[in-house]
């Protein structure tokens, strides 16, 4: 009989134990190792989960002065490992995607998902929808990923540009009250801004984002999402090149890490129910800085479960 102590565990997040049966914690890491593979020159988020947890290994479980305590340990924090998908094959793998997010909002744990290209907010949004049918999403990007269809080709509905066009179409989420914030660049429509808004989205523009500052940014969606139930959906490129080269669509003129991660740790307070980061993609990226920034904003993201109203009630009727 082979002995096994001989082998180790699964490289997780945070060397957090490896559990695909999270029975007992209240927010799991789920990779997504999906991307559609039609990009023509930045394929390569589906290495996104490995990558983040290669460098969280870097992380410690404290950050003082903004917390004194382990986020880590206040959440039971497992890592389920890797959602069974196969690049670029999009029904099934959402279908399989769904399923097991799914699975982690029954066991009570906080799905927080690594992509994966920005197609795995679809799947994981309809898992959230069955648990919390009237939440809202902060969309935290470059992209409003709320564009037009061009065709009808199933990869032509389904894929980065259209994730929240299909949400909407879906009613996953109340539009009217969720957000696209850092909004910039290049466009291949020209009107997405209006098709975005048409479809009951508010938009926060980077420039906004810059004239008002971040700790205003924040304030205000605090001041606008109270007592709603959040789904948090953070796309690296939100962050400048020059900070995460590593990112599927980069795009000049985005935040630098102190500003994205002080955004982030100003949230506190939002009910955050769920969260995906996705778009790091190793091929692309220059010496892991990406990944390693990923792992930051997961870490920022799991400290505010910590302060979920939401997920506060579990801790406490779990005590």
């Amino acid at each position: 009989m082979t002995d096994s102590s001989m082998f180790s565990n699964p490289q997780t997040f945070m060397n957090v134990p490896y559990d695909p049966q999270p029975e007992g914690a209240h927010a799991a890491i789920l990779g997504v190792p999906f991307d559609a593979g039609t990009s023509p020159d930045r394929i390569g988020s589906r290495g996104g989960p490995n990558a983040i947890r290669a460098q969280s290994r870097q992380l410690d479980q404290f950050q003082p002065p903004f917390t004194k305590f382990s986020p880590v340990q206040r959440l039971n924090l497992v890592d389920c490992g890797d959602v069974n998908v196969i690049p670029s094959v999009i029904e099934q793998s959402f279908d399989q995607t769904e399923k097991t997010a799914l699975s982690l909002h029954e066991a009570g744990a906080a799905p927080l998902g690594f992509g994966g290209d920005g197609m795995i907010s679809l799947p994981l949004l309809r898992a959230a929808n069955a648990h919390h049918k009237d939440m809202v999403v902060l969309h935290i990007d470059a992209h409003t990923d709320t564009y037009r269809s061009v065709g009808q080709q199933l990869h032509e509905i389904y894929n980065t540009a259209t994730t929240f066009t299909r949400a909407a179409e879906e009613k996953l989420i109340d539009t009217q009250n969720s957000w696209h914030v850092g909004i910039r660049g290049t466009a291949s429509q020209v009107d997405v801004f209006e098709h975005t808004q048409s479809h009951g989205y508010n938009i926060i523009s980077a420039e906004t984002f810059f004239e008002q500052g971040y700790l205003a940014i924040a304030q205000e969606l605090k001041s606008r999402l109270k007592g709603r139930a959040v789904y948090l959906c953070f796309d690296m490129d939100f962050f400048d090149p020059s900070t995460a080269p590593g990112v599927c669509s980069p795009t000049w003129g985005g935040a630098t890490a102190r500003e994205g991660l002080g955004f982030l740790r100003a949230l506190q307070g939002l009910d955050i129910i769920a969260a995906d980061i996705n778009t790091v993609s190793p091929p692309h990226d220059v010496g892991g800085m990406t990944a390693l920034l990923a792992a930051n904003v997961a870490f920022e993201i799991l400290t505010l479960f910590c302060h979920s109203p939401t997920l506060k009630t579990k801790f406490a009727s779990s005590s």
